[in-house]
């Protein structure tokens, strides 16, 4: 209540901001002050960084955007509105990362493209069951790396590795509403249409393409040059190049026969 009424009253007159900081400060700790004295403001788009961190003068960190201590954020990289650069996060030269992102724990290429809203680098989804029932969070201590000229679309999500680091190969490229688990490996230039989800610790090769909402199960392995339909399921290993379709996902020409088979049955129900 002091503190609303505070905001009401000096909230007329013109030294409001000062004076409002002044009275936030009574109930701050020493460390807290220090620590906000340590961020600033970046002279190109008017955002703040903090002092330990290691950032190219040709950088652009516009207002509302913050990076944390001792990222590092190389030549010509751009950082929209609303986006949290968390510590020890690095960014490659020439990568443009848009409104709202959420960075920590990772490491992004150069040339990369991330989209609005995506989120890299927070944990995976990971738990197990003790000897009284009771569900407990399993470590997840490792990194997302994001090779270069990858490009993600709006609101995907990769998490940070458990055992190994989450791995997004070089000029791959991501649709908006992916989810990539914790642990996946996903090699250079892959395509991943929207709503695609793969579960932790899936290992994908290279040049593959996965269809909208294809779904692959955790600990699978897909070769590489590797093509599948969308709404496709991967239940197990795929170790041959070509392309595979349905539920679970089999070689295309065997999903088709399955499809016909299906609709010549109900038409001769039917009749």
């Amino acid at each position: 209540m002091a503190v609303k009424r505070f905001v009401h009253y000096y909230r007329l007159t013109k030294t409001y901001k000062q004076d409002f900081g002044r009275f936030c400060n009574l109930f701050s700790t020493k460390s807290d002050i220090e620590s906000r004295q340590q961020f600033q403001k970046w002279h190109n788009g008017g955002g703040i960084f903090h002092q330990s961190a290691c950032i190219d003068s040709t950088v652009l960190i516009e207002v509302g955007a913050i990076v944390h201590s001792k990222a590092v954020l190389g030549a010509n990289v751009c950082i929209g509105s609303g986006t949290v650069v968390g510590p020890a996060v690095t960014i490659g030269q020439s990568t443009t990362i848009g409104f709202n992102v959420a960075l920590s724990n990772c490491i992004i290429g150069d040339s990369c493209i991330i989209h609005n809203g995506v989120c890299i680098g927070q944990d995976g989804f990971g738990f197990f069951v003790d000897e009284h029932g009771n569900m407990l969070k399993k470590p997840q201590l490792l990194n997302a790396r994001i090779g270069n000229h990858v490009e993600i679309g709006a609101n995907s999500c990769i998490d940070r590795g458990s055992w190994r680091d989450t791995v997004i190969g070089d000029h791959s490229k991501i649709d908006n509403l992916v989810q990539i688990g914790h642990n996946v490996a996903i090699g250079k230039s892959c395509m991943l249409c929207g709503q695609v989800g793969i579960a932790g610790s899936a290992t994908i090769g290279d040049y593959v393409t996965l269809g909208g909402r294809v779904a692959v199960r955790d600990h699978v392995s897909i070769a590489s040059k590797v093509r599948l339909a969308a709404n496709s399921c991967v239940f197990k290993d795929i170790t041959e190049p070509g392309d595979y379709g349905g539920f679970p996902a089999v070689p295309i020409h065997e999903w088709r026969r399955q499809v016909a088979n299906q609709i010549h049955s109900s038409k001769k129900r039917t009749s």
